[in-house]
């Protein structure tokens, strides 16, 4: 899938790309691993690490088109991980938001269209799902772009897709990197938002997996969304730091009891380790959802179905947790 091919990945000094850089060094032989980020001194850092002969460093933004346009000739293959993240840095600063997730969301599908790029995933979140802050709303309008490009393709061969997940175990601001500051610190207790809140947890490793499975699945317009467990934020608190006892602080502006990754409105196919959300418009060219491009058939389960992270089936363990968690503990 991927030898011999030429690939982009925009924000791509940041921990996915790292990783998905290291994977794909590891188990094919690309012609080009192109990075695209804005950040001079990451990206200095990360090909100190990763100088391998197929490794391209690419200064640019996605606010900027013709940069992304020049940086993707040739291109075969292009991930999306660039974003504005912080919430409440959204908050503060809507229109900058704006310009990164959405307006260069469209940059980035512009710039794949005129260079005949073949597939392009864009990376998402659960906050796009109802969203209720600003960069969930910027996230949910980027999908809705990515989702609709695949009707501007015409007679191109070039498709999109977007990749939802929840909380990777040891990000940059996530609750495990957090909580360890406290711990090492000698706190005397640990702030809980809420006694009953939860997430979906998943590695990495196993997010970029599952991002690069679904170049061969897609047919272009699915958000697929992994099948991964979830954990009381009380438990993970627990098995972090079994002695401390904790404070409840109360739900934070912009913050939800529970992550939702499917919503009871999307129309959704179900597939053994994974689900499909199916677009809400009809392209040009006929597709059934209910079989991947690999063949494999899911289940329509239509409209309905929530999955969130409060009325999931796969719950972690204590045990199960810092395992999945060890090199960042």
């Amino acid at each position: 899938m991927f030898n011999n091919k030429n690939i982009l990945i925009t924000g791509g000094t940041g921990s996915f790309g790292k990783k998905y850089t290291d994977i794909i060094l590891s188990q094919y032989k690309p012609n080009k691993i192109i990075v695209f980020s804005r950040d001079e001194l990451k990206q200095y850092e990360m090909a100190q690490s990763h100088n391998d002969p197929c490794m391209r460093y690419f200064i640019g933004d996605v606010r900027d088109k013709q940069r992304l346009i020049e940086a993707m000739d040739g291109v075969d293959i292009v991930i999306h991980a660039a974003a504005l993240k912080h919430v409440p840095v959204a908050e503060y600063n809507p229109m900058e938001c704006i310009k990164t997730n959405i307006d260069g969301a469209q940059n980035v599908i512009d710039a794949a269209l005129k260079n005949e790029v073949e597939k392009v995933i864009a990376l998402s979140t659960d906050k796009a799902s109802s969203p209720i802050n600003l960069y969930g709303a910027t996230k949910l309008a980027s999908d809705k772009l990515f989702v609709a490009a695949n009707n501007m393709v015409g007679k191109k061969k070039t498709r999109f897709s977007v990749v939802r997940y929840g909380n990777v175990v040891g990000s940059r601001g996530s609750v495990v990197p957090f909580f360890k500051k406290l711990i090492d610190e000698g706190v005397k207790e640990l702030p809980i938002t809420d006694p009953e809140m939860t997430r979906f947890l998943i590695t990495l490793e196993d997010g970029v997996k599952f991002v690069l499975n679904n170049f061969a699945r897609m047919h272009g317009g699915e958000i697929f969304i992994p099948k991964i467990p979830s954990m009381k934020m009380t438990e993970l608190a627990k098995a972090m730091a079994p002695e401390l006892p904790h404070k409840i602080i109360g739900i934070r502006p912009g913050e939800k009891m529970h992550e939702v990754m499917i919503t009871a409105d999307d129309r959704v196919v179900e597939f053994d380790d994974y689900y499909v959300i199916t677009p809400t418009i009809q392209f040009s060219h006929v597709v059934d959802f209910t079989k991947n491009a690999l063949g494999q058939e899911g289940k329509d389960i239509g409209i309905g179905f929530e999955y969130n992270s409060g009325n999931n089936t796969e719950w972690l363990t204590r045990e199960q947790f810092l395992e999945m968690a060890k090199e960042f503990l």
